[in-house]
């Protein structure tokens, strides 16, 4: 039987690590520092107010995005007044903290990217195919990357959740720029318009609609991240469902994932009447 040599797939991909590990590690070192300080300050700053006052606060933040939504506002107070009652709140507030700075990164790159791919047909050849491989690549695989060059800890998980949580914001702000109708776009131009003026008083306006489904989708797979990314030391919720795992504190895990549930519920109806409203 002839045998075929392995192509050294594994391989090139390690080297490749290495090297970018070896001579950007500076770079790497700088982001982990600027992030967990930033991290460190929105996790100071939520957990300084007491649980009450955070609560009513996240209630009426809830009742002014919805525009006077008495539903979404009651499961607010009642969804994190259960989290507080179980004993999570700390864990939930180290979540909340990594799914904002984690999505604040994601759309501050994905949407510039969506924009690209939208107004240039070269860019959006490079960037599809990417995103194809990236939202078809198990959750896991994406913590390989983060501890080599971020080590174990929530820089590394924040890394891995918006590798992983980035697709949607970039295509749908690509889907929204183009389902933009071609008529508003001529007459734009025929009011002389250049390029920068469309986009930003026509197209991006038209297209905030879809652009918010996509930051909604970022969210959810941030949220969706925080039991993966917990295995590198991300705490939090996540951490406390791996935690339960490996004791085997069924009641615990049920509670802890419950608790994610509630945010994420909060989040999406929130968001999904935001973008409703654009």
């Amino acid at each position: 039987m002839i045998s075929i040599p392995k192509f050294p797939l594994g391989k090139i991909i390690e080297t490749f690590i290495n090297f970018l590990v070896e001579h950007f590690s500076f770079a790497t070192k700088a982001f982990s520092v600027a992030l967990s300080s930033l991290l460190d300050v929105v996790e100071d700053g939520m957990m300084s107010l007491p649980p009450w006052l955070f609560i009513l606060i996240a209630a009426a933040l809830a009742y002014k995005l919805t525009r006077g939504n008495k539903g979404i506002t009651m499961l607010t107070l009642l969804g994190l007044g259960l989290i507080w009652n179980l004993g999570l709140w700390e864990a939930t507030l180290s979540t909340i903290a990594l799914v904002l700075i984690s999505t604040v990164v994601t759309i501050s790159i994905g949407i510039p990217l969506g924009i690209a791919a939208a107004m240039n047909r070269t860019a959006y050849r490079m960037v599809m195919p990417v995103l194809d491989v990236m939202q078809t690549m198990p959750a896991f695989v994406y913590l390989i990357p983060a501890i080599p060059f971020f080590g174990l800890g929530k820089v590394a998980a924040i890394f891995s959740t918006v590798i992983f949580a980035m697709p949607p914001a970039i295509r749908l702000t690509c889907l929204g720029v183009k389902q933009v109708p071609s008529e508003l776009v001529e007459c734009a131009e025929a009011f002389g318009s250049n390029r920068w003026q469309r986009l930003v008083k026509l197209e991006l306006p038209l297209a905030m609609p879809t652009i918010m489904a996509g930051v909604n989708q970022t969210v959810m797979l941030a949220l969706s991240m925080v039991v993966v990314a917990a295995m590198i030391g991300a705490k939090g919720l996540g951490g406390e469902v791996w935690k339960a795992i490996q004791r085997l504190q069924m009641g615990h895990g049920f509670e802890a994932g419950i608790g994610i549930v509630i945010v994420a519920i909060i989040l999406d109806r929130v968001l999904q009447k935001v973008g409703a409203n654009k």
